[in-house]
C-alpha cells in the first residue's frame, strides 16, 4: 500500500500543491490528473527520490520510505519522460541488460515481449536507429519482465498509437489483478472502465476524500 500524507511542494516560491493526502491500495490503477504545471511530475519525483517535499511524508507498506529507501526502490519501477535505454544496444540487448540490474523475470521469452510492444523484426536493430515511438516501446517492454509491485509511469503513452495504448491498458489490468499498483499520468484518452481506474485531481481539492 502506498500512502502520501499531507504533502506540500514548493517550487521557486510557488506552491504546486498543499496538504495532499491519498492512499493507493494493492490492485488499484490510479491516474494523477491536472493541468500542466500543477505538480504531477513533481509528485512523481518525490516518490522516486529526485526531490524532497516542503512538508509531508510518503509511506510504503506502512513505513516511511525515508527509513529504508533501498527496500522501497526494490519494489518500484519508474518510467519517466526519458526512455532510460542504451542507444548503442539492440532492443533485445536492452532487455537482457535490464534483467541483470533489476528484479526481473528470468524465464520469459524476450522475443515474445518485444512482439507484444510491436517490435517484432527489430530485435537486433541498434536502438539508436529506431524511431522515437519505437524507442519508447523498448522502454515499455520492461513492464512485461519486471517483478516490482509498484509501477510509477509518467506519460507512458507518449508516441504510442491507439493499438499500443490498448495493449498497455490490458497489461495494467493484469498487474492490478495480481495485487500490483499502477500510478500514472497521461494526456491521452484511456478506455479503461471507471470501475478499474481511479483518478486523483491536482490543482483543487486534490485528495480523494475516501482515501485520506
Amino acid at each position: 500500500m502506498l500512502h502520501c500524507k499531507m504533502l506540500t511542494v514548493v517550487r521557486e516560491d510557488r506552491i504546486l500543491f498543499k496538504d495532499l493526502s491519498f492512499t493507493i491500495k494493492p490492485g488499484e490503477i490510479v491516474q494523477i490528473e491536472g493541468p500542466n504545471g500543477v505538480g504531477k511530475t513533481s509528485l512523481f519525483r518525490l516518490l522516486i527520490g529526485l526531490s524532497t517535499a516542503y512538508s509531508g511524508d510518503i509511506f510504503w507498506q506502512g513505513s516511511s520510505i525515508d527509513k529504508d529507501r533501498e527496500f522501497f526502490y526494490q519494489q518500484l519501477l519508474y518510467l519517466g519522460h526519458k526512455t532510460g535505454i542504451k542507444p548503442e544496444l539492440t532492443p533485445l540487448e536492452n532487455l537482457q541488460f535490464f534483467q541483470t540490474l533489476h528484479a526481473a523475470k528470468q524465464d520469459i521469452d524476450l522475443w515474445f515481449v518485444l512482439a507484444q510492444v510491436g517490435l517484432a523484426g527489430y530485435e537486433d536493430v541498434t536502438t539508436a536507429q529506431l524511431s522515437a515511438g519505437q524507442q519508447r516501446r523498448v522502454a515499455l517492454a520492461r513492464l512485461w519482465i519486471n517483478k516490482c509491485p509498484l509501477w510509477v509511469l509518467d506519460e507512458p503513452f507518449t508516441a504510442i498509437d491507439k493499438s499500443g495504448i490498448a495493449v498497455l491498458e490490458g497489461l495494467f489490468v493484469k498487474h492490478a489483478e495480481k495485487g500490483g499498483i499502477v500510478l500514472l499520468t497521461t494526456h491521452q484518452d484511456m478506455t479503461l472502465d471507471s470501475s478499474l481506474l481511479r483518478k486523483i485531481e491536482l490543482g483543487g481539492a486534490a485528495a480523494d476524500e475516501d482515501y485520506v
